[in-house]
């Protein structure tokens, strides 16, 4: 490592970039809520300088998301309410893990044919970014599903709630993308979902 010459911070090689696991000596912790999809933890941890300090942990159960693209390079994003913001998103079809024991690509595949009514034949992860680690342990995992086909009227999932008005819309990703940097898409699984399958050449019908 090399100290910047003007700035302060290290220079490095980019090969070298890698999150790392680490953990602070927890000396109390106390439960503060439970529910059937997350936890809230108040923890008073000690750092490397001996200090004690309090902080909220959330514990949801984790959550998957899917970037579907049509034979077109199309990805599909569900518009539907979302009470904490007061707003409709847009977003890509997603929910939480909340099938004890079950894989995470085929919680994948169980939402994609509950909020899209779509089955697909090849599936491979993309990302697996942290929701907001500064207090949660949440994490994503967001697939890439190809080879699409739709679910039969009589078999599709009876939607509810928030998800019983779900808008089903088609764009390409390229235009996708500039919704998510006009901060037109603001849903952060999304806006992660949406760059990474761009940066990796998805959704290129010149590709083909």
């Amino acid at each position: 490592m090399t100290a910047h010459p003007s700035l302060p911070g290290e220079v490095v090689d980019g090969a070298q970039l890698r999150d790392r696991p680490a953990s602070w000596p927890v000396v109390a912790k106390e439960n503060k809520y439970a529910s059937a999809y997350l936890r809230v933890c108040l923890d008073t941890v000690e750092t490397p300088t001996g200090d004690r300090v309090d902080r909220v942990v959330v514990k949801p159960h984790g959550a998957v998301g899917v970037v579907a693209l049509d034979d077109e390079g199309r990805v599909l994003l569900v518009e539907q309410y979302r009470h904490a913001v007061k707003g409709r998103l847009l977003e890509l079809p997603a929910g939480t893990l909340d099938v004890e024991g079950e894989p995470s690509v085929d919680a994948a595949r169980r939402e994609l044919r509950e909020e899209a009514d779509l089955t697909a034949e090849q599936w491979s992860a993309l990302v697996a970014p942290y929701a907001s680690p500064g207090y949660s342990s949440e994490r994503w995992e967001v697939f890439v599903a190809t080879g699409l086909s739709a679910v039969d009227e009589a078999d599709r999932f009876e939607r509810e709630a928030e998800e019983a008005e779900i808008r089903q819309l088609w764009v390409p990703l390229e235009q996708a993308v500039e919704a998510v940097l006009d901060g037109r898409v603001a849903d952060s699984m999304t806006v992660a979902g949406v760059l990474a399958a761009h940066a990796r050449g998805l959704g290129r019908t010149d590709r083909r």
